[in-house]
């Protein structure tokens, strides 16, 4: 429920900014937005692993892989 308050109130705010053509403040709370998420996906940890980074195995047969084996 409160996500779909959320969504309701900033969705009011970028119509209500569109229509009195404030679209300055509208650009500037866009790039702030973005940055923010972006932020959030850098410093997110997707592994969730501990194991050293020596363990992770690497293969040398990248055309193999492709399917283009020679």
């Amino acid at each position: 429920m409160m996500t779909a308050l959320w969504a309701l109130g900033l969705s009011l705010v970028v119509i209500l900014l569109i229509y009195f053509e404030k679209t300055a403040i509208l650009y500037i709370l866009c790039t702030l937005g973005v940055t923010a998420l972006l932020m959030v996906v850098a410093f997110s940890d997707l592994k969730h692993d501990d194991a050293p980074a020596a363990q992770v195995g690497q293969t040398g047969d990248a055309a193999g892989v492709a399917g283009r084996a020679k």
